[in-house]
């Protein structure tokens, strides 16, 4: 499974070659991807100000993404990420490591990319060169 933060989930909605890249790669891994409710919060925080077209599109990644709720495991081990991650990138990130079935992460936020690929988890960011938050 592939968790996808509010930095993903928001590169379709603004044209460019990341969400020609981003759409691409949700669509051949759709049955993978998996969010959390702030990463739906993310999402649509990004699509109010680009207008109803963007908030349109922005209902329909949130009715085709796979919504995982915050558990105790995930709460904790943001916790730990907290010393090093702002509080959401914390979380997103205590969510996808404490999740049994996720081995990957999708993000464009370079901090979180970087503390993920010390947990282990492979970093999805398409459109961008693999290790790009290392550059």
């Amino acid at each position: 499974m592939i968790y996808a933060d509010g930095s993903a989930l928001s590169r379709a909605l603004a044209p460019g070659p990341e969400a020609a890249s981003w759409l691409r790669f949700a669509s051949e891994h759709a049955s993978e991807l998996l969010t959390s409710p702030l990463g739906l919060t993310e999402l649509k925080r990004a699509a109010f100000p680009l207008g109803p077209v963007a908030r349109e599109q922005a209902h329909r990644i949130a009715t085709s993404v796979e919504v995982v709720r915050f558990f105790d495991q995930s709460l904790e081990s943001a916790a730990m990420a907290s010393s090093v991650l702002p509080p959401f990138q914390a979380i997103h990130l205590g969510i996808a490591v404490a999740h049994p079935e996720v081995g990957a992460i999708a993000t464009y936020d370079a901090l979180l990319a970087r503390v993920a690929a010390i947990y282990a988890l492979d970093v999805a960011s398409p459109g961008r060169p693999d290790g790009w938050w290392d550059a």
